[in-house]
């Protein structure tokens, strides 16, 4: 997990701009999770290497925004939203797939796509889920009611 998560996306990342494939004006998306937000994560129990991996995924992308800022390079952190996937459905995920308006993976990617067309480097170095709370279960307890979309998620 940490490997995938939090370790690979640097070396990726710094390859490509080595290889001149990350020019200014590139944005970078790494897909991250709201479980990796320590702040959301009130009563989460288990999955310690999941919620881990995540929330150093969200460091790793902070810091390489520092790294590429001056070269011009967007490096967006994001929550895709609640994933309707063997993956949920194996660790039981799936009773809560309606509730928690769960998404097919095609569904992210087009919300990713459309949220990365309209980043800027306001927003370079921030958490963010550009669908909104209605998937985290735990945003209005910590967050406060009536939440935006897209919606800054904390760290």
């Amino acid at each position: 997990m940490y490997t995938t998560s939090s370790v690979a996306p640097v070396f990726i990342v710094r390859e490509l701009f080595k290889a001149g494939l990350l020019p200014g004006g590139s944005k970078v998306v790494l897909v991250s999770s709201e479980a990796g937000s320590i702040a959301l994560r009130i009563g989460a129990e288990g999955n310690f290497a999941h919620h881990a991996s995540k929330a150093a995924l969200n460091m790793v992308g902070r810091l390489l925004s520092f790294d590429l800022k001056d070269k011009n390079v967007i490096v967006s952190i994001v929550h895709p939203g609640f994933m309707r996937t063997e993956m949920t459905r194996g660790v039981g995920f799936d009773k809560y797939w309606d509730q928690f308006h769960a998404v097919t993976p095609d569904e992210a990617a087009k919300s990713l796509a459309e949220w990365a067309d309209k980043l800027d480097m306001s927003k370079s170095g921030q958490f963010w889920a550009p669908r909104g709370a209605k998937d985290i279960g735990t945003a209005e307890d910590v967050l406060g009611k009536d939440l935006p979309t897209p919606l800054e998620l904390p760290w």
